[in-house]
């Protein structure tokens, strides 16, 4: 039979299991936190990509050309093509798919025309505005979690625990670490358990300007519009005959 634990292996054994669920229990709260930071990215990367982008898409349709899209993005302080592909306005199946289901107002055509344009603008700009204040939001999240990563460094050297939990040892007992290995033996350790910052949130998603208000641009604008209107195919003017577009049935059935 073994011989039973001392009460000074034993208090040892009990504080070298706390320093260890102490260390692991804060990285864990930390890797969580990080979880947490990537999967609202994700969340808003999908806000960014479906909203923003149908709202800028059906105007890329409407406006038609390429010059004219490129003077409503310089008008609108989007320097770059955010989205934009000649092809959009040269594709009929994607002209359909983002006017479908859509309601517009007014009593001419070219009327419903340039007021469904300036709902789409101001659509754009309500959720980039919305867009801003998520992106906000993660920034600060960033830093805390920056912050939480050096603290959690600060307070856990490895070296000094790895020293402390020496210290302890029996100075008897065979196969104690070599006086000053604690330094190497913490360098690797933290090297197989280094937590990596969250990058900065401009690294990750796309970081938007904030876009002028449809009312500094709305006279520059309605010149845009009349220039693509008299350009618009038979078919896209067709769609604003009627104060709304229908919602198409069987999409994926058709040929």
């Amino acid at each position: 039979m073994g011989k039973n634990p001392t009460l000074d292996e034993v208090m040892s054994s009990e504080i070298k299991r706390e320093i260890a669920q102490r260390y692991f229990g804060f990285r864990k709260l930390i890797e969580e936190d990080e979880l947490a930071l990537s999967e609202k990215i994700k969340h808003y990367s999908y806000i960014l990509q479906k909203r923003i982008s149908f709202d800028l898409i059906r105007i890329y349709v409407l406006l038609r050309d390429e010059e004219i899209v490129l003077a409503f993005l310089e008008l609108a302080g989007l320097h770059e093509k955010l989205f934009y592909d000649p092809y959009l306005a040269q594709s009929p199946n994607i002209s359909r798919r983002v006017l479908a289901c859509q309601r517009f107002h007014g009593f001419f055509r070219a009327n419903r025309f340039k007021n469904f344009i300036f709902d789409c603008y101001e659509n754009l700009i309500f959720h980039t505005e919305l867009y801003h204040r998520k992106v906000s939001e993660l920034e600060d999240e960033q830093v805390i979690i920056t912050e939480e990563i050096k603290q959690f460094y600060h307070d856990n050297d490895l070296s000094v625990i790895l020293r402390f939990i020496q210290s302890m040892s029996d100075p008897l007992e065979k196969g104690p670490l070599p006086r000053g290995s604690e330094t190497g033996l913490a360098e690797g350790l933290d090297k197989k358990l280094n937590i990596a910052p969250p990058l900065p949130i401009e690294q990750v998603l796309t970081i938007l300007p904030v876009l002028k208000p449809l009312a500094e641009i709305k006279s520059s604008l309605k010149r845009l519009i009349k220039k693509a209107y008299a350009v618009q195919p038979p078919e896209i003017l067709a769609i604003f005959d009627q104060k709304d577009s229908g919602c198409e049935r069987n999409e994926r059935n058709e040929d």
